[in-house]
């Protein structure tokens, strides 16, 4: 069958300026576009020394990805120049990541670019395909992470935010809460002065144990020893006030309780989630997905614009700290059997099931 047309098709390819970038097999523009060729359902690299087709077959795509979303697919010097390409990208986002951790403020994204060798446009596309995130959100993250790290170690908060990259106190301020979840000095402290009210009950799946900030609900664990979840709980906010539900409480932990239960019911709650960019993504993604439905690892990438980071969102997903919340039993493999699940396997077939029913 042939392949559907894009939606701004052209007469011919040689009104597009881009066809002479084909004639003359130009390579710089490998990393622009791709035409493709109607009669035999391929695509190619302007550079490609395969024969030329007519003009009046010839469609252009701004990337391989849009060229097989509308049906084509690679030609053999065209997957081989794929593999070699992903590898090289790889490696320059790589160089680049270590650049970003290395430096003490966030290197300009046209300096990335240019010590990539690409365009700023190119660069920034690339690092996000290899990444999940964008040059900006991995320096954030990145700054996120040595915040905490330095925020125990430095002598003082000032110190910690300077040396975590952070240029003025203002801009720190700004986003400490996001990044924390509590003030700066509290969370040096070991989450001294906050709050944190938690219950522990029984449902179906065991022990359940539900705790809330003052920002939402910021831990969901199942298990067999509630003795154990309490621990758990703990060595997360180590240095926080730990205060036992009331009676208001209680009625939280039944909202919870009633979404494993029985799913369909929903669960709007206020969520304190703390992740990075890129696992904020991936959670907001999982809370789309319907009672009664699954999705594979590939399709959360792919909703997240992300399809080859599949390794990074079973990662997320492993992350996730808020069961049944945040749907992570909902992701299958790609054939549908179960994987890994921080619960328990066992208790991911016993959710599903009783979403299917």
């Amino acid at each position: 069958m042939k392949p559907s047309s894009p939606s701004t098709p052209r007469a011919g390819a040689d009104t597009d300026p881009r066809w002479a970038a084909v004639l003359a097999r130009d390579p710089t523009a490998d990393d622009q576009f791709v035409y493709a060729v109607k009669t035999t359902g391929i695509y190619c690299r302007p550079s490609s020394p395969t024969r030329l087709p007519r003009p009046e077959n010839v469609e252009f795509f701004d990337t391989p990805e849009a060229a097989e979303a509308a049906g084509y697919r690679p030609s053999r010097r065209a997957a081989a120049d794929r593999t070699t390409i992903a590898a090289q990208h790889a490696a320059l986002v790589a160089e680049s990541c270590r650049l970003i951790e290395a430096s003490d403020a966030v290197p300009a994204l046209d300096t990335l670019a240019a010590r990539a060798g690409m365009s700023v446009y190119h660069f920034h596309r690339v690092f996000k395909a290899v990444t999940g995130l964008t040059p900006k959100a991995y320096a954030s993250a990145h700054r996120a992470r040595r915040l905490r790290s330095t925020l125990h170690e430095s002598a003082s908060v000032t110190d910690a935010i300077y040396d975590a990259g952070f240029n003025s106190n203002s801009r720190f301020y700004e986003a400490s809460d996001r990044m924390l979840g509590m003030r700066p000095r509290d969370y040096r402290e070991g989450g001294a002065n906050a709050r944190i009210r938690f219950a522990v009950g029984q449902c179906s799946l065991g022990a359940i144990l539900v705790a809330q900030s003052e920002r939402g609900v910021c831990a969901i664990l199942l298990g067999e020893d509630p003795d154990a979840l309490v621990r758990q709980l703990q060595d997360q906010f180590p240095r926080a006030t730990l205060v036992g539900g009331d009676r208001d409480f209680e009625q939280v932990v039944a909202r919870v309780v009633g979404l494993v239960e029985a799913p369909s019911l929903g669960l709007e709650l206020p969520l304190d989630v703390r992740g990075t960019a890129f696992q904020e993504r991936v959670w907001q993604a999982l809370r789309e997905i319907p009672p009664g439905s699954t999705a594979t690892y590939a399709d959360i990438a792919a909703r997240i614009g992300m399809p080859k980071a599949v390794r990074a969102v079973a990662g997320a997903c492993a992350a996730n700290p808020l069961a049944v919340a945040i749907p992570c039993h909902r992701v299958v493999r790609s054939d549908g059997s179960l994987s890994g699940y921080r619960w328990g396997v066992e208790r991911k077939r016993a959710l599903l099931d009783r979403e299917a029913g």
